[in-house]
């Protein structure tokens, strides 16, 4: 198979679809694969290593694009890219659709496969896919929580962490998941006094023996959280229904109620947020402020650290595209069940139900596609 690696270019994004290791790996399975120069800079690999590893370089996106017949991506197309997405390639990125209409639209018109991380799912119901960058946006929520909590950037002026005879800072995590566990670990290493809310009470016990005892654990409900918002200095919002919006858990009427300064940190962004004032942010220009609380809404957090990240998204993601690469995407659909629940757009179809009701477009099922 022709597999192409563009460059990513939404704002301030530094990842990329594939390590040279990762090239290297399609090149010794018989794949020729194709890389954007410079795609790999800003994650710290330069063109001569994807030379060295077996991958062609061309100079443009366009030629990228106009060549592959599998597009590895990091995040999902947009505008300037639509027009570049042929009929029956297979994307196989970040998609997100759910919480952009425009973009569902423009992929259903390419006719394009759209294949998305986000909701390759296993028989546990974990998200492999999703996991290492929940990981990277968990950890990163707390840092960046942190630093926003420093006076002049309009924090409350607290230590997460405290000092000996003053109190620590009080977080409260949205969302006992992965990237809500990864936050409330972080936190609570740092020293704070954190409360992590979940519906699953069966989370809420395995989070409750393996955490700290600085984590406490309560059972989400609206009015648990209109209490818990009140003496909190940081928010972070870590709720995920595969595939789906997230819920809208703090509502504007919330803010009010918060002390000036708190900080919310909505990891959640992606599939539409969690909190009710929260709108896409970018690393350039990443807070806001209502009501004097500062909303940190950056919709590709993991790409402030793209060394990390991109090792972290290609070991758990090129199993999968070497599959998809040696079967072809009906094969490695058809044997994989877990790639069956990436598929989000066929040839113009929408065969991922919550992305159809999200927009009420026509569902049809992947199976149609596939036997």
């Amino acid at each position: 198979m022709i597999i192409g690696v563009p460059k990513e270019i939404k704002n301030n994004e530094n990842r990329v679809a594939l390590t040279p290791a990762g090239a290297q790996e399609l090149v010794k399975q018989g794949h020729v694969v194709y890389v954007q120069t410079k795609a790999g800079e800003g994650s710290g690999f330069n063109d001569e290593e994807y030379a060295g590893a077996g991958a062609k370089l061309l100079p443009t996106a366009e030629e990228v694009f106009a060549i592959a017949e599998m597009i590895i991506k990091v995040k999902e197309p947009i505008e300037q890219e639509y027009k570049l997405i042929r009929k029956d390639q297979l994307v196989f990125t970040y998609f997100h659709f759910a919480s952009h209409e425009p973009l569902a639209h423009a992929m259903i018109k390419t006719g394009a496969v759209c294949l998305a991380y986000e909701t390759v799912e296993r028989e546990d119901r974990s998200l492999p896919l999703l996991v290492p960058m929940s990981e990277v946006a968990g950890r990163m929520a707390i840092q960046e929580g942190a630093k926003y909590l420093e006076k002049p950037l309009k924090g409350r002026g607290i230590l997460l962490g405290g000092v000996p005879g003053v109190m620590p800072a009080k977080v409260l995590v949205l969302g006992g998941g992965v990237v809500g566990a990864n936050a409330a670990k972080i936190a609570a290493g740092m020293g704070a006094d954190v409360t992590i809310t979940d519906l699953n009470l069966n989370r809420l016990r395995y989070l409750d023996d393996v955490m700290p005892k600085n984590v406490h654990t309560m059972v989400s409900n609206d009015y648990v959280l209109r209490e818990l918002v009140k003496t909190h200095d940081l928010i972070v919002g870590a709720v995920l229904i595969p595939g789906a919006k997230a819920p809208k858990l703090i509502t504007k009427d919330m803010l009010k109620t918060m002390r000036p300064g708190t900080v919310l940190v909505d990891v959640a962004v992606d599939q539409g947020g969690c909190i009710e004032t929260c709108k896409p942010t970018t690393h350039e220009d990443p807070t806001y402020i209502i009501d004097d609380v500062v909303h940190y809404c950056v919709a590709n957090m993991p790409g402030a650290v793209p060394y990390t990240s991109t090792l972290a998204l290609t070991n758990a993601t090129l199993p999968y595209a070497i599959k998809l690469a040696n079967k072809g995407w009906k094969k490695a659909c058809e044997e994989n069940a877990d790639l069956k629940k990436g598929l989000n757009v066929i040839q113009g179809k929408v065969v991922y139900k919550a992305v159809a009701d999200s927009f009420n477009l026509p569902y049809t099922d992947v199976n149609e596609f596939l036997n």
